[in-house]
């Protein structure tokens, strides 16, 4: 008995079917051939069309319009007395406090006292010498008038010589036409006339000199009188002063002292607020310090309340950490209830630009300095000049470069680095 194969289940294969599968297999290469080529192409078209590629989720992309660009500034600030003095001790001493922190006074309450010996001593001192000064200037003005007097009786005298002397003359000079005297007696009389008309001049120019000389004397001392007067109302000054009085209606402030204290001179006491007078205090960055000015309109609201007029009263000269202070003041009356430190919205109107072209205000602008842009086209973003105008904190006025309905990338174009064109997926 022989065993079977597998010669029964062997069938002869068509030439057609070989030929088939070779078909299939060329077609398969061809497939992958132009997949390949395909892959190729879009590699070649995207590095054309940009040196690199950024996801469009790390991008913000704004639309330039046309519209009315309000340039304002919108910041957070808080309630301030607009006068809060702090009062200050003229003399070191011991203070006696007659108020405490939060008490509401009136103008012209005592709040505080200071003890100070030393400035009173000075002060009676400084009294005793003015009244010294004044004796003498009295004393002065009765020399005067002493003086002028004798000057005056003197004058008088030389008058009443000349007076004699002329009457003499006379009496001689009949005498001698009618043969009575001698001639010389005629000169001798004349001689006497000229003496006491010397004499009466001179006692004119002595009585003018006395006057003026008795008028200095007085004027001096009434000059040094004066002057120490002026010394003892100042030190009278500083010691009415050693008593601290409200300087208007308020509150006490903060005090900064304790009760008894020895304080030395110029240190601070206590703190006075004008509770009818508020402000608010407000810090806008530095770009736009430039751009405010004293009486600019403004508004400031409490929460969601309605908002209030108000204008820009105090603009600081100086820069701190990069922002400027400024101070707003209610324009139509303050609202009621203020409370210091109190946090308000603070809205600056600058000013109102019609119908510009302008695009929301990102990075891009400090990235190219306001030169160049990033506009979108299609799906590649292109680097393009632009040249802006006035900018407020939510958008920015282009003047050329861009035209209504651009795209602008203006904010993640530092992930573009120095790349003219970048494709966005």
């Amino acid at each position: 008995m022989g065993i079977r194969d597998t010669s029964g289940q062997d069938r002869p294969v068509a030439a057609s079917s070989a030929a088939g599968r070779q078909r299939r297999q060329w077609l398969a290469y061809a497939g992958g051939g132009a997949l390949v080529l395909l892959l190729a192409g879009w590699l070649l078209s995207g590095w054309a069309a940009g040196s690199r590629s950024v996801d469009a989720s790390r991008l913000r992309i704004a639309e330039v319009r046309r519209g009315d660009l309000v340039r304002d500034i919108s910041a957070e600030g808080r309630v301030i007395a607009a006068n809060s003095p702090t009062l200050y001790a003229v003399a070191g001493g011991t203070v006696t406090l007659h108020v405490v922190a939060g008490d509401v006074v009136e103008k012209g309450d005592a709040l505080a006292e200071i003890d100070s010996p030393e400035l009173r001593s000075r002060l009676a001192q400084e009294e005793a010498t003015l009244a010294s000064l004044e004796a003498e200037a009295s004393r002065a003005a009765l020399d005067a008038q002493l003086a002028r007097s004798a000057a005056r009786r003197t004058l008088d005298q030389a008058l009443i010589q000349r007076q004699a002397a002329a009457r003499d003359l006379e009496r001689n000079t009949r005498a001698y036409e009618g043969g009575a005297v001698a001639q010389v007696d005629v000169a001798r009389a004349e001689d006497a006339l000229k003496s006491a008309e010397i004499g009466l001049q001179h006692a004119r120019q002595d009585s003018a000199l006395q006057d003026r000389g008795a008028g200095l004397d007085v004027r001096n001392k009434k000059l040094l009188a004066d002057r120490q007067r002026a010394v003892v109302a100042e030190l009278q000054r500083q010691v009415d002063a050693l008593t601290l009085r409200a300087p208007f209606d308020g509150q006490v402030g903060q005090v900064q002292v304790q009760q008894r204290a020895n304080v030395a001179q110029n240190a601070p006491v206590l703190g006075v607020v004008d509770l009818t007078r508020f402000e608010v205090e407000i810090r806008v960055p530095e770009s736009f310090a430039r751009d405010l000015a004293i009486g600019m309109p403004a508004q400031l609201a409490s929460g969601r309340g309605e908002p209030f007029a108000a204008e820009v009263s105090a603009v600081s000269p100086e820069v701190v950490n990069g922002e400027v202070t400024a101070r707003l003041r209610f324009k139509d009356g303050q609202p009621p209830g203020l409370r210091q430190n109190q946090r308000m919205s603070a809205r600056i109107l600058l000013d109102t630009r019609r119908d510009v072209l302008m695009v929301d205000r990102g990075p891009f602008l400090e990235q190219g300095g306001g030169a160049s842009a990033w506009v979108m086209d299609g799906d590649v973003a292109v680097k393009r000049p632009i040249r802006t105008g006035a900018s407020s904190l939510g958008a920015v006025e282009i003047v050329e470069g861009l035209q209504e309905g651009d795209r602008v990338v203006v904010s993640g174009s530092d992930l573009f680095g120095d790349a003219e064109r970048v494709v966005v997926n």
